[in-house]
């Protein structure tokens, strides 16, 4: 194998990488369906869950605790900030040319869930 077949190669698990993490990162966040829980909302459930909790049983005590911890983590996930600038700058860096390598079109990436805006950036073109 020569330096620049492995080169080449090192250049594709790269690329790979990269779209894949914009990818799982699109995933992740990709909008429910239905009504959207605000934190506010949230916040509320977990107030009607401190105000009723001494007055339940020992079993429905212990299932309110654990959805109050999970209504805690959910808030923690809303209110973190979510920065995902470094993955998608990478993804734009790469996307034209590892669209190119493997025959990737405008509309499997669109498909996947890849706003046009950021194919726009990444230099990925409509038919081509």
């Amino acid at each position: 194998m020569t330096d620049e077949h492995r080169e080449a190669l090192a250049v594709g698990r790269r690329q790979g990488n990269t779209v894949r993490a914009y990818l799982e990162v699109l995933e992740a966040n990709k909008p429910k369906r239905g009504r959207k829980r605000t934190a506010d909302t949230v916040r509320k459930n977990i107030q009607t869950i401190d105000d009723t909790i001494d007055t339940l049983d020992p079993l429905q005590r212990v299932l309110k605790v654990q959805e109050r911890m999970d209504l805690e983590a959910e808030l923690s996930k809303m209110t973190a900030a979510t920065d995902f600038s470094d993955v998608e700058a990478a993804f734009v860096d790469v996307a034209a040319d590892f669209s190119k390598r493997r025959n990737v079109t405008y509309e499997a990436w669109r498909t996947v869930g890849v706003p046009a805006e950021i194919l726009t950036r990444a230099g990925v073109k409509r038919g081509g």
